[in-house]
This record gives C-alpha cells, structure tokens and sequence, in this order.
C-alpha cells in the first residue's frame, strides 16, 4: 500500500507538475489584481480537480465505450497541448492589447484548469493507476487520495504567485511566458512520440 502510494504521488505529480504550472499561471495572469488571481488559482485547480477525479472514476469506462485506445487519446492531448502552446508563444502581450482577456473568456477554465493543471498526461495517467483489471477498490481510492495531495500542493504554490509577479513585474511575466509556451510545445512533442509507435502496432 505504501508503495503504490508513493508510485502514485510520484506519477501524479511529474504528469501535473505543479512546479511547470507556476511560471503558466503567472504569465497567464500578470495582468490580474491580487485578488483576482487568487481567485482564479482556487478556481482553476477545483475545476482541474473535478475533471481528473472524473477521469479517475470513468475515464476507462467512456474510452472503452467509445473504442478509443489509450495511445489515440495520448496523441490527441498532445496535439491540444501543443496548440495551447503556441498560442502561449504567439500572444501579443496584455499592455499591447490595452485589455485583459477578450470578454467572455475564462482563463481560470482554459487555458488553466485544462490542459495546464489536468494536463493529458494526468488525464492518462489516472486512467491508467485505476485500471480495473489492475487494481481494487481500496487501491484506486488511495489514488483518488494521492491525486488529492497533488492539487493541494498545486493551490499552494499557485497562491504564492502574487510575490513572484511583484517581483519580475510584467516584462518578465511575458518573457516566462513565452519560455514555458516553448517548453510545453517540446513536452506535446515528446507525448505524440511516446505514443505514436503504440499505436502503430500491428
């Protein structure tokens, strides 16, 4: 039990890796008010939340369903990934728009909550540490658990981000933002390429 615990925790916080979600959500939010980001940090992880618990409860059930193998759907977050991180390196900067975020548009939601948080690697694994014909009961639970430890600790770090902004200011917020957006269209890359040779066996 203590091991698949510790497997868990580990697997669960590489594939959500609060750590890499930290500079995201800080370049994502540099224009907000104190306030406001911490509202969307408590926003944004309940929502990833309640989309990798329901992942964790069904996800198997619903890709068996729809005959969607695990590498298909291993390829297709990747793909999504990567979009999300184009559109990170792209982005005009907040002060060239002269506005926040175009009307209507939750960051909290997307870009944050998904794919940052509940990334397609957490989707996956969390699928994968409850396989039914792997593990019972008591054992997806503790994964349910373990996946709880994460997203606190991910809270955690999102809501120390109000010093971390004061501190490299809106420059660097852009800067950070542009790197990361590079480095997670490298992290798409590496996911479609895991992947791929699963997919193409015979």
């Amino acid at each position: 039990m203590l091991l698949k615990i510790f497997l868990d925790l580990v697997t669960l916080w590489v594939t959500v890796d609060p750590i890499g979600t930290l500079p995201v959500f800080v370049g994502l939010t540099h224009h907000l008010d104190p306030a406001a980001r911490r509202r969307a940090a408590v926003k944004s992880v309940v929502i990833a939340a309640g989309i990798l618990l329901v992942f964790l409860a069904l996800g198997e059930y619903v890709l068996a369903a729809l005959r969607i193998r695990l590498a298909s759907f291993q390829i297709s977050g990747g793909i999504v990934l990567f979009l999300f991180a184009l559109t990170m390196i792209f982005a005009k900067s907040q002060t060239d728009k002269g506005n926040g975020p175009e009307e209507g548009h939750d960051i909290a939601v997307f870009p944050l909550a998904m794919p940052s948080i509940a990334t397609p690697g957490a989707m996956l694994a969390v699928v994968l540490l409850t396989d039914n014909s792997r593990f019972n009961i008591s054992e997806q639970l503790l994964t349910a658990v373990a996946l709880v430890v994460v997203l606190a600790a991910q809270l955690g770090l999102l809501l120390c981000a109000n010093p971390i902004v004061r501190v490299i200011g809106r420059s660097g917020a852009n800067i950070l933002s542009r790197v990361m957006g590079m480095i997670l269209a490298a992290a798409a890359v590496e996911m479609v390429l895991d992947a791929w040779p699963k997919l193409t066996k015979p």
